[in-house]
């Protein structure tokens, strides 16, 4: 049983909705611990005084913020509470915007809305009305001391949250300057119709399902094998071939090819159609390896 992380209530107008929040993830990150390669142990950490050396007791630390190399502001606790947000349990909804508007960039961490005592119906008018417009709705709501902006939309029948970032907290692409040479490439017409042959030959629905996270998979299987006690040999790693890039338009053809004949493959068909000879050397290799 799921258990809420916060309860409150969303407000737009004089409606409001009671509601329960629930985190949307459940991260699967396999974490390691520090140990004592001699003893086995487990490392602690140990605050230390960069300048002497010493440990420093809990009591003595304090907060300091960096203005300049080794000059710090000390902030006291009392002047952070005096500063916080105000206390409150309510998702205050300032604007419902078009959700095409809205950058995925911006979206921070997702969270589940359920409604809460007698929050039923107009949860589910709220849910309803975002869905026949089109709407997202954007708001405030501090959850443990600290205000964040939200977007509220409908996931099917079930109301989602994602905290969002802040517009100076989006680093502008402009800044990197590799972006400016490939604005400045002149891409030809033949080559812009494959790619985009390849992108539909490549086109289906989204299936979450689908994609699995293999490296963890390896990792856990590593950990479940030695904690057997199987002895794990790690083979050398083996030396890349270091080949010419190949002609682009080679490159396309190819990959066009090889798609085909996978989907052809996958469909029981043992009828093929011709390939189409590469231009180049290395673009045919790549579609005999496709074959294989």
């Amino acid at each position: 049983m799921a258990r809420s992380i916060w309860t409150g209530a969303i407000s737009f107008g004089l409606v409001t909705v009671p509601v329960k929040l629930y985190s949307a993830v459940n991260k699967k990150t396999v974490r390691f611990n520090q140990l004592n390669a001699k003893t086995g142990a487990r490392i602690q950490q140990k605050r230390v005084d960069a300048g002497t050396g010493e440990e420093v007791a809990y009591d003595d630390i304090v907060k300091g913020f960096e203005i300049s190399s080794d000059r710090y502001v000390v902030i006291e606790p009392s002047e952070l509470d005096s500063l916080e947000p105000e206390k409150t349990k309510t998702i205050e909804i300032t604007d419902f915007v078009s959700a095409d508007q809205i950058d995925p960039i911006f979206y921070d961490h997702p969270y589940y809305l359920a409604p809460g005592t007698g929050g039923a119906k107009p949860y589910r008018l709220l849910v309803e009305a975002m869905k026949e417009t089109g709407r997202v709705a954007i708001a405030k709501v501090v959850i443990r001391q600290k205000e964040s902006l939200v977007a509220l939309r409908p996931e099917g029948d079930v109301l989602g949250m994602s905290t969002m970032l802040f517009s100076d907290e989006v680093s502008d692409p402009s800044r990197i300057e590799e972006l400016e040479a490939a604005r400045e490439v002149k891409v030809k017409k033949a080559e812009l119709d494959i790619a985009k042959q390849l992108v539909d030959s490549l086109a289906g629905d989204f299936d979450p399902g689908k994609y699995k996270d293999d490296y963890r998979d390896r990792v856990l299987d590593l950990i479940d094998r030695k904690a057997a006690g199987e002895e794990i040999a790690v083979a050398p790693a083996a030396e890349e071939d270091s080949e010419p890039v190949p002609d682009l338009m080679a490159a396309l053809k190819a990959s066009l090819d090889a798609t085909k004949s996978a989907t052809s493959g996958s469909n029981g068909s043992s009828e093929k159609k011709p390939a189409k000879r590469a231009a180049k050397k290395p673009a045919a290799k790549k579609k005999a390896a496709a074959k294989s």
